[in-house]
């Protein structure tokens, strides 16, 4: 047996929307994308291995161009006979959803990664750790998943004009779309679609999942994100739908905000994080029935709704919402409003809790100032050797997304640690001489402890986000805040 051979058996086997009838017919339209002389192939056990053989002779027949984008295009297309048509994916995810939601999303989840949308390889590079800190196991990931560009493609698309179609990478027009310079390749995409506040959302996984089961829900409209009290109903809806996952959505300013506010969606998946864990250190009181409200013990500023009754907690999350839309202190640099433009949002996330619902709103504000460029409540300048970037959602829960570089740079902090001959960045060294007066730094505990301490940066990160501090100024300005929301 060939690898193209081997290819169409492996497809018959994937995708029902095939039969053995179709075997010729799989067989050319694989050798359309990689040239005849792929039949000299010998084949590979695993589909994947099959799939990189495939693609380079589709380079070397003059298929595609031999970069980064051109080989991604083709490795879509080659997978997405292995992916069934969206009509099926849709009618089969549902018939299971019907003996069990788990049943469904395990099934769309392994189809994810069995086509290769879900880049399983490139996920397995990611390097990723806990991190003992006071507000429990926060998890690191150094994230290598994402290749990086290639500088004939970068030069290329310099010269593309932007159709504007798909109108960003969230919009459903990805499902099948080939892809080009500035669009990912598509061919192998599949969205469920699913009723959310009486309109059409689409569920699909992230091709570099930071998490378990990574889920994205987006709308089916190319509109901003905005977080209101439809916000909060259409969470609960979809872990309604999903109990086993939770859901959460980034904010709608910037700064505080994710990277992606064009387009409203969220993020979700079965993931407990570190927040999810941490207690209820202080209840507070709201007078709405059949609903509790605590501050939550994080570096963060959380207030945890719980109750029964999805009406009551989406009507509880709204006044919260209000509240901080609203609310100033500047004992604390706390302000709704600058000339008129708003700085307050929340980042919430819902999940299951037993048959109770939990909404998680964490209270954000989006503010500069001349001491502060990059955000007040944003991670400072001391920090930001480690982490720049904007604090999202997932960095809200306690999952820390830190750039590839940082691969490469610690590992010249340790040979500065253990005083060998090093490369170290400028920006480490306040850091690396703190490190230092620990010392008893050897070949033995350096990695380690480098990256625990690693961990401790990420924790005041988060505490740098918090818009009230954990000291005693901080909490007592958060317990004003609550005292208006009776």
């Amino acid at each position: 047996m060939n690898a193209v051979e081997r290819q169409v058996a492996w497809i018959l086997d994937q995708n029902p929307d095939f039969s053995p009838l179709d075997t010729i017919f799989l067989t050319n339209r694989l050798l359309a994308d990689c040239g005849d002389e792929a039949l000299a192939l010998p084949a590979k056990d695993d589909a994947l291995a099959n799939l990189d053989q495939l693609v380079k002779a589709g380079v070397q027949a003059g298929k595609t161009p031999d970069t980064l984008v051109g080989r991604q295009i083709l490795e879509a297309e080659l997978m997405s006979w292995a992916a069934p048509k969206p009509s099926t994916v849709n009618r089969l995810f549902w018939e299971k959803y019907a003996g069990a939601p788990r049943r469904a999303t395990d099934w769309f989840f392994h189809l994810s990664q069995a086509d290769n949308y879900i880049q399983t390889r490139a996920i397995a590079k990611n390097i990723a750790f806990p991190a003992h800190t006071d507000y429990g196991d926060l998890e690191i990931t150094i994230n290598l998943s994402k290749p990086e560009k290639d500088p004939k493609d970068i030069a290329a698309a310099a010269k593309v004009k932007a159709s504007g179609y798909p109108a960003c990478a969230l919009c459903l027009e990805n499902e099948g779309y080939l892809g080009r310079l500035d669009a990912a390749a598509r061919g192998n995409h599949r969205v469920v679609r699913l009723a959310v506040g009486g309109r059409t959302w689409g569920f699909q996984y992230s091709p570099y999942a930071y998490f378990n089961e990574h889920a994205i829900f987006l709308d089916s409209v190319h509109e901003p994100m905005r977080i209101s009290q439809q916000t909060f109903a259409n969470l609960l809806d979809l872990v309604t739908l999903l109990p086993d996952y939770f859901v959460g959505s980034n904010a709608d300013l910037p700064i505080v905000g994710g990277s992606m506010l064009a387009h409203e969606h969220y993020q979700g998946g079965r993931h407990t994080f570190a927040m999810a864990k941490a207690p209820v250190e202080k209840p507070v009181a709201l007078g709405i029935d059949n609903v509790s409200c605590g501050i939550v013990k994080w570096p963060m500023s959380v207030l945890r709704l719980t109750s029964d009754d999805k009406m009551a907690l989406t009507a509880a999350a709204e006044r919260i919402r209000e509240a901080w839309a609203s609310y100033s202190d500047e004992t604390v640099d706390v302000r709704a409003t600058s000339n008129g433009v708003p700085h307050h949002t929340v980042t919430p996330i819902a999940r299951r809790s037993g048959t109770a619902y939990q909404l998680d709103l964490v209270l954000r504000d989006n503010q500069t100032s001349a001491a502060f460029p990059d955000g007040i409540f944003h991670p400072h300048a001391d920090v930001q050797h480690i982490k720049k970037e904007n604090i999202g959602l997932i960095e809200v829960m306690g999952l820390a997304v830190l750039p590839a570089r940082l691969q490469t740079e610690l590992a010249e902090v340790e040979k500065y640690l253990l005083g060998q001959p090093n490369e170290m960045r400028e920006a480490h060294k306040p850091w690396a001489d703190q490190l230092k007066l620990a010392g008893d730094w050897t070949a033995t505990n350096c990695h380690e402890r480098v990256l625990q301490a690693v961990g401790q940066v990420f924790s005041r990160v988060l505490e740098d986000a918090g818009v009230f501090k954990r000291d005693a100024t901080g909490q007592a300005a958060f317990a004003r805040f609550c005292a208006t929301l009776q």
